[in-house]
């Protein structure tokens, strides 16, 4: 991304340059400076730096090595009161991240791409990857990778988009009330998707209701022309999403989705209704046959928006019908060790993707064996839900359950697998490899799902060859 000197006016006034005032300053308007740059080790001659600040860093410690390897501009924090270098064009702000953001914004309505912006409790990365290839017939398409889901990651992928790209697909992530709604303000997206409202992040936000006014803050800067698309049959996301958005709402569903009891108030029709054939991994919609290319009912409905996404941007559904898709690990990936098959979704957890995680694990054949860890930031919530997810793995009627986990949570996890033959209770992902080590058998199926801090995947190289 470049920028004309001009379009920074605009944003911030008349800049300066060392101890020079703003009118003693003569400048060219059309002045070119860019790239942007928020990481030095990484700044080109030429660049704008953008000295970012987090818990462990400041990027303001670093203006004079900018300068040294070449910035001609950047942003400063007001606060910040050290001496500038020399020659070095700046503008004070009030926050540089916020900076930061309005020139994603500024780079933004120079792209003719269309914009995609995703959120969700669960799914919002496989939703992502879903959506990326489903639009992959429109042309190259730039997406969010790795984490890049937050305050900085977001600009970074959006100012990593150039004219031709033919569409953007921005994952957004939060941990608290206002800061999707910077982001949708940042993006201005065209299309906002909402995977679903679950439980993930409750310790911060206090209930389901919270977090379907922190996920519906995505339409803040949604095109008055544009979409939400949503899965149709939850009256809290219905409800949160009247109180912000009065335009056009797509929602989609699998077949017995919706509860037939709900009243159409709480929760419209969905525009569209798939049939998904787990067995023959399958989704049929508007007389069209898909292929499922990820496990289970859950990435079948997230496949429902990752299509409804394409058809809005003009993509015919017949040529979607055999989509590939590679999903970062940890996530839905099938692993063998021998005869062994092992379902990897170590990378993190909620209870809403747990239960999901255990119902594809209900679908498989032969024994089947879990491993569920401690699931975090769940608050007042935690005990009732970690009791919930033991108590589905039952339900289901699974061969052995590992919890790996401590505390309350732990102490809840082990009642309510009281009834369970084959159960432990351990403190590491080592010592759960010990116990399945003992357990597991050819031919057996083992799930592996819990939240990030877990890293249970740290158990995957000590499992042994049944």
């Amino acid at each position: 991304m470049t920028l004309q000197l001009a379009h920074l006016v605009q944003l911030w006034g008349h800049p300066e340059m060392g101890a020079t005032t703003p009118n003693d300053l003569q400048v060219d308007l059309q002045l070119e400076l860019g790239p942007v740059c928020s990481d030095s080790r990484q700044l080109q001659p030429g660049a704008f730096f953008i000295p970012l600040r987090g818990e462990r860093f400041d990027g303001h410690t670093f203006l004079d090595q900018a300068a040294e390897l070449g910035a001609q501009a950047a942003v400063v924090d007001q606060d910040w009161n050290h001496p500038l270098p020399d020659g070095l064009l700046h503008w004070r702000v009030e926050n540089t991240l916020w900076a930061y953001q309005q020139l994603a914004t500024l780079h933004r309505r120079q792209l003719k791409a269309g914009i995609v912006a995703v959120t969700g409790s669960a799914g919002k990365t496989t939703t992502r990857e879903l959506i990326r290839v489903a639009l992959a017939p429109l042309g190259e398409i730039q997406a969010t990778v790795s984490n890049n889901n937050n305050d900085i990651g977001v600009p970074l992928t959006l100012m990593g988009a150039h004219q031709g790209h033919a569409a953007v697909v921005l994952e957004m992530g939060m941990r608290g009330l206002g800061e999707i709604e910077r982001l949708s303000r940042c993006v201005e997206p065209e299309i906002a998707v909402i995977t679903n409202i679950g439980t993930a992040h409750i310790g911060r936000l206090g209930s389901r209701a919270a977090i379907a006014t922190a996920k519906c803050e995505i339409t803040a800067a949604l095109a008055p022309q544009g979409v939400v698309v949503i899965p149709a049959g939850d009256p809290l996301l219905e409800a949160a999403l009247s109180r912000c958005w009065s335009g056009r709402t797509l929602r989609v569903a699998l077949e017995d989705d919706i509860a037939s009891d709900l009243p159409e108030s709480d929760c419209p029709a969905a525009d569209l209704v798939g049939i998904h054939d787990a067995q023959q991994g399958l989704l049929s919609l508007e007389g069209l046959r898909f292929s499922c290319p990820l496990d289970g009912r859950h990435n079948a409905r997230n496949l429902m928006l990752a299509l409804a996404v394409a058809s809005e941007l003009g993509v015919p559904l017949v040529d979607l019908q055999d989509l590939k898709v590679t999903v970062p690990g940890g996530r839905n990936r099938r692993l063998s060790i021998g005869t062994l098959t092992l379902l990897d979704e170590t990378y993190n957890a909620s209870p809403e993707a747990v239960l999901a995680a255990l119902d594809l694990l209900a679908q498989q054949s032969g024994r089947r064996f879990a491993v569920l860890g401690t699931m975090l930031e769940l608050g007042i919530s935690s005990i009732e839900l970690h009791e919930a997810v033991v108590a589905r793995a039952i339900q289901l009627g699974l061969d052995g359950l590992v919890a790996v986990a401590s505390g309350e949570e732990a102490a809840a996890m082990q009642r309510a697998a009281s009834s369970l033959e084959r159960f432990a209770l351990v403190e590491s992902p080592e010592l759960a490899a010990e116990t399945l080590n003992r357990w597991l058998q050819p031919g057996d199926t083992l799930l592996l799902k819990a939240s990030r801090g877990v890293a249970l995947e740290r158990l995957i190289p000590l499992l042994k060859q049944p």
